[in-house]
């Protein structure tokens, strides 16, 4: 019989002997340190769903940090864990973060990486006790992928975090170098059939807009509504076609103000469309993000506005693949530009693979097609690599035709206490790719780290966890600046109780930019700490010297100054408060200022049950002389059954005037699972 998802062990299916889970093992910052709490797993099934129970003691249970607050905003609570590999293919894992009040947190990990912004539905339960806390997990058979039949084998494994202690442990051990698809074990059952998959989410939304000049009258209000879809059908046991007709895009979560002044490269805002979201990670080449000048090759927020859009997903044997299809009418009201993107990886052992990517953009007779190849492999428990080769065929509307290659390899070693990397990469002038974040071309650039781990006696010293000092190399040849670029940065970093934190460095070296060479360096302390369960505060500071790069034909040198502070409260478990404040300026050598910058960013949330919560931001740029406030209500039963309803407003300043309200909207959006 199913056990009722309460936060309780008193179901019969709890009631046999937990897993053979026992000498946990911890992870990060210690590494190789055994449990200093005791945690118990059970396991069961049924023909719709995995079960998973955790019971997690606790002396002090009444420290315990837990709150109710909307889905993937728990990371700084105690948590435990939950990484899936239902297709036993080494290559994609389902991961499950609750948290002691049952608040869920997933992610998906392949082996290009962990992409925290999927969701997918499941449910959970949790509650605190005398003894520690009891966390209850059901895995619906139809949310996940594998192969059904007789001896049903998939790769699991357990985590547990401890915010006080700033502890996270495993089980099994994940040893330095290692990931899930090393580390887990085989879980299996005698007998499990892959429900037939069919999803539909229809979506209706509601918007009402008024946008004007600064001083000038408000225009008439534009209404618009919409009526969309989205499908998900299960091909087979593991292969998933989703489609979408007249998508639902609206960002329910606004991209939070930076600072954008005097930045070299555009400001990086990461994906949020539930459609495009979904299985992103799969589209990642190795090598890519970090510190690449490439962060990722397929940047779905590329595709603005597309009107409908196909994806499909899935495992065959070592092969896994996707495909993602969507025309985007951005550009003009008459014309699509069209985004084809296809990926196949092979697996070659846990968390290896050898894999390609095919990229295509066209609009009116104009081309950018890419083709890559790229690999990760692994030598024993610390050694690794990761490479990706690109070539590039682009074709103007002028007509005029360029091709480029790009490429990258990344080597790492890691143990308990060394952590060594290299990296190296090219990109010619004529390379393009329309889908990826791409900084720059014409470059060939490498950097070499180096890091010592140190680990303070528990018994003298149990606030510090962790003592690492570390040293940063970077060389580049920019051919398009004419010029190279050196900097060195070494540093130390700390790791401390409840969660705690600090960085310190040093960096120094030169930068070519259109053709003059400036001198760069910075002082850099950063820093956090969980001073209570209601607290969180951090911030960090840099200073040092830099380039103006936002006049382009005379850029010059001089000194720049920032500072940032955060600060996370949350009085109760229902209610946060979230303020973060910016200070940049620049100056020139003489002293003469160019420029100052504050940016503010309030958010404050109530959230009165896990499904619904009222939430109101304010922004404040200087720059820019803008504030924005919006106010949402959300009611989220599970993923794709949804209820929002929000408003904007826009406030702006122009030749010192008092700011006015130059924009405001209102949405409301609506939509429904439907499970067959």
């Amino acid at each position: 019989m199913a056990p009722k998802l309460d936060g309780r062990l008193d179901d019969q299916v709890w009631s046999g002997q937990p897993l053979p889970a026992e000498n946990w093992v911890s992870y990060n910052p210690l590494r190789g340190e055994a449990e200093q709490q005791r945690t118990r797993v059970w396991m069961a099934y049924d023909d719709q769903a995995l079960y998973f129970a955790f019971r997690c003691y606790d002396e002090e249970p009444s420290k315990i940090r837990t709150t109710i607050t909307r889905r993937d905003n728990a990371w700084n609570d105690d948590w435990v864990a939950i990484s899936l590999d239902s297709s036993r293919a080494g290559q994609v894992a389902y991961h499950m973060f609750v948290n002691p009040s049952g608040i869920q947190m997933d992610a998906l990990n392949t082996a290009s990486g962990e992409d925290s912004a999927v969701d997918w539905t499941w449910q959970s339960a949790g509650r605190v006790d005398e003894e520690g806390y009891v966390v209850e997990v059901r895995v619906p058979l139809q949310s996940i992928r594998f192969r059904g039949g007789e001896d049903v084998r998939m790769g699991v494994m357990f985590f547990r975090r401890n915010s006080r202690l700033g502890i996270s442990w495993s089980w099994p051990e994940m040893r330095p170098g290692q990931w899930v698809f090393e580390s887990n074990v085989a879980a299996v059952f005698g007998q499990l059939k892959q429900p037939r998959l069919l999803e539909v989410i229809p979506s209706a939304t509601m918007s009402a807009n008024q946008a004007r000049a600064v001083g000038d009258a408000w225009p008439k209000t534009r209404s618009k509504g919409d009526l969309g879809a989205s499908v998900k059908y299960g091909i087979t046991s593991t292969t998933t076609l989703d489609a979408t007709v007249n998508p639902d895009f609206s960002q329910v979560e606004s991209d939070a103000f930076q600072v954008e002044v005097n930045q070299r490269f555009p400001t990086f805002f990461s994906e949020k469309r539930p459609f495009f979201m979904e299985g992103l990670g799969l589209f990642n080449l190795a090598g890519t993000g970090g510190d690449s000048t490439m962060r990722t090759a397929v940047h779905t927020r590329r595709i603005i506005d597309p009107i409908t859009g196909v994806k499909l997903t899935g495992t065959s044997g070592r092969q896994t693949y996707a495909f993602l299809s969507a025309p985007d009418e951005s550009v003009d009201d008459d014309h699509f530009r069209y985004f084809t993107i296809g990926r196949v990886m092979r697996n070659t052992g846990p968390g290896q693979y050898v894999g390609g990517l095919v990229t295509d953009v066209e609009y009116l007779g104009s081309h950018n097609r890419v083709a890559a190849a790229d690999l990760s492999l692994r030598k024993g428990n610390n050694f690794r690599v990761s490479s990706a080769l690109m070539y590039s065929d682009s074709r103007t509307l002028a007509g005029d035709a360029k091709e480029g290659i790009g490429a990258q390899t990344e080597i790492g070693y890691s143990t308990r206490r060394v952590n060594l990397g290299s990296f190296v990469e090219h990109f010619d002038e004529g390379f393009q790719m329309d889908t990826a974040f791409l900084n720059r071309v014409g470059l060939t650039r490498t950097w070499q780290y180096g890091e010592l781990q140190f680990y303070p006696d528990q018994k003298k010293h149990p606030w510090l966890k962790r003592v690492a000092p570390f040293v940063w190399l970077q060389y580049a040849e920019d051919r398009v600046n004419k010029g190279d670029e050196l900097f060195v940065l070494p540093g130390l970093r700390f790791n401390f109780t409840r969660q705690g934190n600090l960085r310190i460095d040093y960096g120094d070296g030169h930068e070519t930019y259109v053709g003059h060479e400036f001198k760069v360096s910075r002082v850099f302390i950063n820093g956090q700490a969980q001073f209570r369960r209601w607290l969180n505060v951090g911030g960090f500071i840099q200073q040092g010297d830099g380039i103006y790069y936002d006049d382009p034909v005379n850029p010059f040198g001089g000194k720049y100054h920032t500072r940032a502070t955060w600060i996370n409260l949350q009085p109760n478990s229902k209610l946060s408060h979230n303020i973060e404040y910016t200070y940049t300026d620049f100056n020139r050598e003489s002293g003469e200022q160019v420029y100052h910058v504050h940016v503010i960013n309030l958010r404050n949330t109530y959230q009165f049950n896990p499904q619904f919560l009222l939430r109101a931001i304010t922004q404040y740029d200087s720059s820019r002389r803008r504030v924005l406030g919006d106010f949402l209500a959300s009611y989220e039963l599970v993923p794709g059954t949804v209820v929002h309803a929000g408003y904007g407003t826009l406030l702006e300043s122009f030749n010192a005037r008092p700011y006015q309200t130059t924009a405001r909207a209102f949405f409301f959006k609506a939509s429904y699972l439907a499970r067959f």
